[in-house]
């Protein structure tokens, strides 16, 4: 049991990987664990959910330090025990709404030794959720002219067994002792005073003496929230999308948290996105840069016709105004833009040879007669301007 929750392990990685060796492998097992491609399939459900937990303790800095100071493979939260690291604003109700009472300074009159009754302390807003992120595959027309997508977005729920508060059921979290539920202990150093977290609680102010099995302390479950979500014309590669208060619930009643969706879209054959404008490449035929043409263009409703004027040379660029991607900021849309290339053959039959040779003997002049004319120019202002520098030398 204990094996299967050493964090390291669940995402293959060593306990002394990167952030970003951390984050590559999570979302490769992310990937393959998930609920969407694994319909039906309960253990991979699980294995999704232990992935998720595992990437949220190790991403976060003082998570990860905490966890890594446990002498168990549950790290901070099997510690909460012991008090090491367990943070209540993570969760909603139970020992959460207990350990709010115990940071306001509730019942200051009380006793010490009871809950409700701990001296001193701020009080405290209850804390908003957390903001939860998780990414979502578009095809190329879903991203230009939005869709309505399901996602499977990894949460905490309260433990259904101690209903939130962490300890074993018939149990309950005591004060702590040694900082009497303010979670921080006051350290003289000659005219100032420091605070730090306190050493007993590691700040949470209360310590379980006896932690729930099913949840081993930390007061919530890992569970995979579905729901739909609008995606709007116009996203890019990696766009950024706020659901605001699709997060985890926050504590006691407390606003949620926000849901960010990073857009991953898959390549179109025809477009190619540069910024917030479409850009196409148009094949044109020798004949047709030369004398002149009209053409069928794609567009992102069907077609269009271009006027190729003559001698258009090779990546020219034409633009349809307003044909774009919706634009996410502000109101309107982007361009297409048409850059016309060469189409030149890689072989030519024995007819259109004699057409090309007919064509370069009615042609006239050496196009590249003006670059050994333009340098001859260039050296000769060169030695100009060297002689006119030594005679005032001299």
């Amino acid at each position: 049991m204990a094996e299967r929750h050493d964090y390291y392990k669940v995402l293959g990685v060593g306990k002394g990987a990167s952030d970003e060796e951390i984050k590559k492998a999570y979302r490769k097992l992310a990937r393959q664990y998930h609920p969407d491609r694994n319909a039906g399939n309960k253990q991979a459900e699980e294995r999704f959910k232990e992935i998720s937990q595992a990437h949220d303790v190790l991403s976060d800095p003082d998570k990860r330090k905490a966890y890594d100071r446990g002498s168990s493979p549950f790290g901070q939260f099997a510690n909460a025990a012991t008090g090491a690291g367990f943070d209540p604003s993570s969760f909603s109700g139970g020992f959460g709404d207990i350990l709010n009472n115990i940071f306001s300074g509730a019942g200051n009159a009380g006793a010490a030794g009871s809950l409700g009754g701990v001296r001193g302390g701020a009080r405290q807003r209850p804390a908003r959720g957390r903001d939860l992120e998780t990414e979502v595959s578009l095809t190329f027309e879903q991203a230009v002219n939005g869709s309505q997508v399901a996602l499977s977005v990894p949460t905490s729920q309260p433990c259904p067994t101690c209903n939130g508060s962490g300890a074993k059921p018939g149990t309950t979290p005591r004060v702590c002792p040694v900082c009497e539920g303010r979670g921080v202990e006051a350290q003289s150093q000659g005219i100032f005073s420091m605070s730090q977290p306190c050493s007993n609680c590691h700040g949470t102010g209360a310590v379980i003496d006896d932690p729930c099995p099913t949840c081993q302390g930390t007061g919530a479950q890992r569970s995979v929230r579905r729901l739909r979500a609008n995606i709007p014309g116009g996203v890019r590669e990696g766009s950024r999308i706020r659901l605001a208060g699709k997060g985890e619930p926050g504590l006691r009643g407390a606003d949620p948290g926000d849901l960010y969706v990073i857009t991953r879209v898959t390549d179109s054959p025809v477009f190619k996105r540069v910024g917030e404008n479409l850009e196409v490449e148009v094949p044109l035929t020798i004949p047709e840069a030369l004398l002149g043409a009209v053409i069928e263009v794609p567009t992102l409703s069907g077609s269009k016709r271009l006027r190729v004027p003559a001698g258009t040379r090779h990546g020219t660029v034409q633009r349809l105004r307003g044909e774009g991607p919706p634009k996410l900021v502000g109101s309107g849309r982007g361009d297409i833009r048409y850059r016309f290339v060469l189409d030149v053959p890689a072989s030519l039959t024995s007819e259109q040879s004699q057409a090309v040779d007919r064509l370069a003997q009615v042609m006239d002049g050496n196009p590249r007669e003006r670059l050994f004319a333009e340098a001859a120019a260039a050296a000769a202002a060169d030695a100009d301007a060297g002689a006119g520098a030594g005679a005032k030398a001299a």
